[in-house]
């Protein structure tokens, strides 16, 4: 019969797991400076051009990347939520605080260097850029009611901190701008070393809870979206990041849902109650239902971008 456990007593089992992986996040993470990473010489050339309007010419960045940064910048912005989620569903005390602190220090610098970077080089219309900022940190993020706390939010984070560092990655990669990509992949660097802190405590919760750990699992997975979801024109700039590769079904699949639940061995291990088999039963359907919805994502986009290129060879006829 499995441990049925709250989450006090969770956090309580844990934090010696918790201690030991923020000792080894300190030791191995790397500390950086977001100045080091932002052109300042392009923004004293805008500099002399006067206060005028920003216009579109004097980005450098095609139209798929501004929207790629503009999305992950928002997504970084949220933050004061998304520590208020983790303080109140981990912990501020010992380790737990410690880490939380840390996490939050550490993310807080992706936000700024990706501000800097945009309105130094003029990448994007600051000024819509704020308004959008100023419209998602209202909305703010929260968990769903019905989460249960800290099982269902360190699963959620291991999903989500991987997916940000695949889309950061790509998003580094249509910039066409060395300066760019090599901020993005420094970014991606700290996303990595987050996911495997959250990865491997909820795959020690896993361990001491298996029914409950994997019920939060199964229901983090089959209601996931990622964090910029409600952010202006999500929806829009969802699709087209999709389309072109920024972050679509198959990635999702391929490099965040299967690596994760392949790490925690969760359709070979024998420790699970009748609770923990039903979910299992209920992810392994997710998991093959997503499977066909990457086939069906890949035939449309295909079929989009075959049409629009058709367009575009008739319109330089």
């Amino acid at each position: 019969m499995t441990r049925e456990l709250t989450q006090l007593q969770i956090l309580r089992e844990l934090e010696p797991v918790a201690e030991a992986n923020l000792n080894r996040h300190l030791s191995m993470a790397k500390d950086w400076h977001p100045h080091d990473y932002v052109p300042w010489d392009q923004g004293r050339n805008f500099a002399a051009l006067g206060g005028e309007d920003w216009d579109p010419s004097q980005s450098q960045l095609s139209e798929v990347a501004k929207i790629a940064m503009v999305t992950n910048l928002l997504t970084e912005d949220n933050l004061p939520s998304y520590h208020r989620e983790i303080a109140e569903n981990f912990s501020q005390d010992g380790a737990w605080g410690t880490w939380v602190g840390r996490w939050t220090a550490e993310e807080n610098r992706h936000g700024i260097v990706m501000r800097d970077y945009l309105v130094v080089t003029r990448g994007v219309d600051p000024v819509a850029l704020e308004q959008a900022r100023m419209i998602h940190m209202t909305n703010g993020a929260q968990s769903p009611d019905d989460w249960g706390g800290f099982l269902e939010n360190v699963a959620y984070v291991t999903f989500q901190e991987l997916a940000t560092r695949i889309s950061h990655r790509n998003t580094g990669r249509v910039c066409n701008d060395a300066i760019a990509d090599r901020m993005l992949q420094r970014i991606s660097a700290d996303e990595n070393l987050h996911m495997i802190f959250y990865r491997t405590l909820c795959g020690a919760g896993l361990d001491l809870v298996p029914d409950q750990a994997l019920e939060a699992i199964t229901k983090v997975l089959t209601n996931f979206v990622m964090p910029g979801s409600g952010m202006p024109n999500w929806r829009r700039n969802g699709v087209l990041m999709a389309k072109h590769g920024i972050y679509d079904l198959r990635q999702h699949l391929e490099e965040v849902v299967n690596p994760v639940l392949k790490n925690w061995n969760i359709f070979e291990r024998n420790d699970f109650g009748a609770r923990g088999e039903q979910a299992r039963e209920t992810l392994a359907a997710y998991v093959a239902k997503l499977e066909q919805d990457v086939l069906k994502f890949e035939e449309q986009r295909d079929r989009l971008l075959a049409r629009e290129a058709a367009r575009g060879e008739l319109q330089t006829v």
